[in-house]
């Protein structure tokens, strides 16, 4: 099953690579160890929900969605305890503008100038009704490096779209790992990515699979049913609609502007491994 591919989503895989380099490079991590953070995953919960202020775990499962509970509870709310969350927002946005400047192709910056802009006017097109993390990232001053615009606006926009997938998911009434389950099925990335990296047990995942099974989502070998399938195919649908407004601030032409200045950065990242593909992000090459 593959996703239409829609201005929406085409602009969701130009520009995620950008985002998502927090997730994987060296220098993030190291930020959060420098300002007393322990581990890597308390890192990334942390600094993830930074700017909506010292969460405890069960707001941060529910707003995550596809994480186990006792995973994110490992993290939360005992990070606060080592570094207030504005200590690590101001080092997260600058260990990842330090980051892409290390990693972009040389001549990016001019590409990234016009591309901070296009990004900044879809954000500030964004509407943040049940979308805590957008909200929260969307009120994060704007840094004076172009670099780190380009970072921020990107984070927002990506936001704003997985907040409007978790609404998608409940809404066709799925469970956090249900709706990675699903996405297992498709094929589309390897469940020892997710088995390696969200907490759930063995047992947490056969309860998922019979559940599914139970609605002819699943057939017995874990694959799609028709049903399933067509569930699935609703749910990126949905997704792809609830990520429009970007897409009617700039319009089909600064939408595709912004794809093709973003999509030969993204594809650098790609192919000089800063950002892995696959992925549990389900990101592709753009």
């Amino acid at each position: 099953m593959e996703p239409t591919p829609t201005l929406a989503r085409r602009f969701w895989e130009a520009v995620e690579p950008l985002h998502a380099v927090v997730y994987f490079a060296p220098e993030p991590a190291e930020a959060a160890k420098a300002v007393g953070l322990p581990s890597w995953w308390m890192g990334y919960f942390a600094g993830r929900v930074a700017p909506l202020g010292p969460l405890d775990a069960p707001a941060v499962t529910a707003m995550f969605f596809g994480f186990a509970p006792s995973m994110v509870a490992r993290s939360l709310p005992d990070a606060w305890a080592y570094a207030s969350p504005e200590a690590v927002l101001v080092s997260r946005v600058d260990a990842v503008r330090a980051t892409l400047e290390r990693a972009l192709p040389p001549g990016a910056q001019a590409r990234l100038a016009r591309l901070a802009e296009l990004l900044e006017r879809a954000v500030a097109a964004c509407h943040y009704e049940g979308r805590p993390l957008a909200a929260g990232w969307s009120a994060v001053p704007r840094p004076s490096s172009v670099t780190a615009r380009v970072w921020l606006a990107a984070t927002v926009l990506r936001e704003h779209r997985g907040d409007g997938h978790v609404l998608a998911a409940v809404n066709a009434g799925l469970r956090g790992l249900d709706a990675t389950l699903t996405h297992v099925a498709t094929r589309a990335v390897p469940r020892e990515l997710f088995v390696a990296n969200r907490g759930w047990s063995e047992e947490d995942w056969a309860d998922s699979r019979r559940r599914l099974e139970a609605r002819g989502l699943l057939d017995r070998d874990a694959r799609l049913t028709r049903k399933g399938g067509a569930l699935r195919r609703e749910l990126e649908d949905a997704t792809d609609r609830l990520a429009a407004d970007p897409v009617t601030a700039l319009g089909q032409s600064g939408i595709e502007e912004a794809i093709a200045l973003a999509a030969p950065l993204s594809r650098h990242l790609v192919d000089t491994g800063v950002f892995p593909v696959p992925n549990p992000v389900g990101a592709p090459r753009p």
